[in-house]
């Protein structure tokens, strides 16, 4: 999944570029495909971050049946407007945010938590119903340990006690990211 600068760009400004549409009810301008690595079927997670580095909000698909640049667009419009953790973007803290795209890999389900390597490895776990999902970068940014890492993925992300993880009937899938971000 390694995209050219001119990819990141592209992509870069077409989440902006769907970020505005959404927001001033205008229309998304055409976005002409640099090369078929943007026609790929991939996971697709947009965050947004304030000036400041917080989190403004997080939206994203672990898989999907459009292509990369249609992904990226409907994460893109969510991200900003329908993360229910925070408040809808504005038309003015748009020129402060900061977007960063995460190409998710397929995921590969794992039998054993020696197989997950943190900052390298994002996280889904699956019991039922319920599921959680941590990219990578969650692991660099707090700090925590395995342990910590997956009793939050589970209490915090997936609704599930903190140790499901540890259950059989729980499923837990690793992937990497490819990120993209301004």
């Amino acid at each position: 999944m390694a995209f050219t600068e001119k990819e990141k760009c592209a992509i870069l400004k077409l989440a902006r570029n769907s970020i505005l549409s959404e927001l001033d009810n205008s229309k998304v301008l055409e976005f002409e495909t640099i090369k078929n690595a943007l026609l790929g079927k991939n996971g697709v997670f947009v965050t947004l971050h304030t000036g400041k580095g917080r989190l403004r909000g997080c939206i994203g698909r672990m898989y999907s049946e459009e292509p990369l640049y249609k992904t990226v667009i409907e994460m893109a419009k969510e991200a900003a407007v329908g993360d229910r953790r925070f408040s809808p973007v504005t038309l003015a803290e748009l020129g402060d945010l900061k977007i960063e795209i995460s190409v998710l890999s397929p995921l590969k389900k794992i039998k054993d938590l020696t197989e997950i390597e943190l900052g390298v490895h994002g996280v889904m776990v699956v019991k039922g119903a319920y599921s959680g999902v941590f990219l990578p970068q969650v692991a660099v940014e707090t700090g925590w340990n395995l342990k910590e890492f997956m009793n939050n993925l589970c209490a915090g992300k997936a609704g599930l006690s903190k140790d499901a993880w540890k259950n059989k009937d729980t499923d837990i899938y690793v992937f990497t990211v490819e990120i993209i971000a301004e």
